[in-house]
């Protein structure tokens, strides 16, 4: 078994690029990292290029055993322990990492859900993986993202969404507006959130709704915000007049959840 030692290699070279946008973007390739991650890539089928594992981690058993045996049907790469400390994103790494390759599919928008989830300019890439984990577990399959949002595919946005992101479709908007009047076209209200109402999330029926979320500073764009058919408001009755945009998300699509439920 050949181990890599050098941090010239080539491979680990290509490695540390996908840690930037435009590398990534170019490649259509992205880095994830941690074993509960790689098992859920294996589980989802996602495309997996190459698994790459640190020999001592290997050595000391820290991956499972069945976790094992499933990678050892993925190229595999192995690395010295102080070459994976140069190519791993956390403090405490697990010894194991995988380049994935992107749906480069047509990313064609899903008529048949009750509601879609847009994104404008959301920055934070915490918030942006929470979301979408959010979303996940709602059962969407889908998400629509500003261009000007956070790269869905930044380290810390994947490590966020906990496996979501090889289950969530995330459409990346040149124009979210232009998007947003396509979808109204087949018979989706758009809904803003906004403080500048006295409408409630809980005064929506949640069917055929496009529910943008705004950016944490400035909110929805004001050229969205006046396409809106309606805007609400999450109610409070502390001092405090915002709440995060990843928590508000939350509260929004659980109205949702309840509607559908109840």
């Amino acid at each position: 078994m050949q181990v890599i030692s050098s941090k010239e290699n080539e491979f680990i070279k290509h490695i540390k690029k996908l840690k930037d946008k435009k590398y990534r973007d170019i490649n259509k390739e992205f880095i994830i990292e941690g074993i509960k991650l790689i098992k859920e890539a294996i589980e989802e089928k996602t495309k997996i290029k190459q698994i790459v594992i640190c020999d001592n981690c290997q050595n000391t058993d820290v991956i499972p055993k069945d976790l094992m045996y499933e990678i050892a049907k993925y190229e595999c790469v192995y690395v010295t322990e102080n070459i994976f400390k140069t190519i791993s994103d956390v403090n405490t790494p697990q010894g194991i990492l995988a380049i994935v390759g992107r749906n480069t599919g047509e990313a064609e928008i899903d008529y048949t859900q009750d509601i879609i989830v847009a994104l404008d300019d959301i920055q934070d890439p915490g918030n942006l993986g929470t979301i979408l984990r959010t979303v996940d577990s709602i059962g969407l399959n889908q998400i629509l993202v500003s261009k000007g949002t956070a790269d869905s595919y930044n380290p810390k946005v994947v490590r966020s969404t906990m496996g979501a992101i090889f289950r969530v479709k995330i459409i990346e908007c040149e124009d979210l507006e232009k998007t947003l009047r396509e979808v109204k076209k087949h018979k989706f209200e758009l809904v803003i959130t906004s403080l500048q109402t006295e409408n409630s999330i809980y005064d929506v029926d949640y069917n055929k709704k496009v529910i943008v979320i705004g950016n944490e500073a400035n909110g929805v764009e004001q050229k969205i915000q006046d396409m809106a058919d309606v805007k609400v408001k999450i109610p409070m009755l502390g001092k405090t007049e915002s709440l995060n945009a990843s928590v508000a998300t939350g509260i929004v699509l659980y109205e949702y959840v309840r509607q559908k439920i109840n």
